[in-house]
């Protein structure tokens, strides 16, 4: 087995075709991932996290990547991005107000997936169809388009008191998913929630919050081979080798035939490649 390169894990960059296409990411090494499907493939940590942000050396990684100062004090890991509904912009006391302005106050769409069942969620234009990769959607639809990101929260909040706004990760990986109607949920909640869309239509204008009754149905096909009957994690904190025939990638897992690890949880771990 030789190395094919190392440095610090980020989130798998990936390409919507046929069949998602990934790349395993080690600080500028972008190695092809398909070709290794029904491979033996080896990850190593080597014991080392460095901040995604500062560089800094951490013991452990806060919010996918940064040190604990970083996560205390950068805007994209406070609370309202989990929580756009809870945006406080407004009051004065954003982390970073020029962040916010550029990152959170652009076109945001409201959309439904399809990835251990029907699920609402958002995400802003430039991570269409990325966001519903890194879920495991085998299905996803934009349904309504907005302004800013505080208020594809409130549109999302309403959704969820229907439909689940979480995947289930095991049932994801497991691939027992059927394809669902989305169209035909979108003018389901579309009807259950007329009162609520338009307090928001009258509050921010038509023009804010747009419905996207024409939009089609994007499918996403993942490269597996086999699904795992039972999904067991794989964790370099518990065990710096992970090692196995690869299965399959889907949403940011790789799947082997020893268990599944979820890449992107060990961002900014600096890790070795060899195959």
């Amino acid at each position: 087995m030789q190395v094919v390169a190392q440095g610090a894990l980020s989130k798998m960059p990936a390409e919507l075709g046929d069949e998602i296409s990934y790349q395993l990411k080690l600080d500028d090494h972008l190695v092809p991932l398909n070709p290794y499907i029904g491979k033996t493939i080896k990850l190593t940590y080597t014991g080392q996290i460095n901040c995604s942000h500062c560089g800094r050396k951490t013991n452990k990684s806060f919010a996918q990547g940064y040190c604990y100062p970083c996560f205390k004090k950068l805007p994209q890991c406070d609370l309202c991005i989990m929580s756009p509904e809870k945006c406080h912009y407004d009051q004065g006391t954003c982390r970073d107000p020029a962040w916010g302005e550029e990152f959170c106050f652009q076109s945001h769409y409201v959309y439904l997936a399809n990835s251990s069942g029907i699920k609402v969620g958002i995400t802003r234009g430039t991570q269409v169809p990325t966001r519903w990769i890194d879920q495991g959607a085998i299905q996803a639809l934009p349904i309504l388009k907005v302004d800013t990101r505080f208020q594809s929260g409130l549109v999302e909040r309403i959704f969820a008191q229907h439909i689940t706004d979480k995947t289930n990760w095991r049932a994801m990986l497991k691939g027992q998913v059927d394809p669902l109607d989305l169209a035909a949920e979108r003018e389901r909640l579309f009807e259950l929630c007329q009162a609520e869309l338009s307090e928001l239509e009258e509050r921010f204008g038509l023009q804010a919050i747009q419905r996207l009754n024409n939009a089609e149905v994007v499918e996403l096909n993942f490269p597996v081979l086999n699904f795992p009957q039972k999904v067991s994690s794989l964790n370099f904190d518990k065990n710096p080798v992970v090692e196995g025939e690869l299965q399959g990638i889907k949403g940011q897992y790789l799947i082997l035939d020893t268990g599944v690890i979820n890449i992107r949880k060990f961002s900014s771990y600096q890790v070795e490649f060899s195959a």
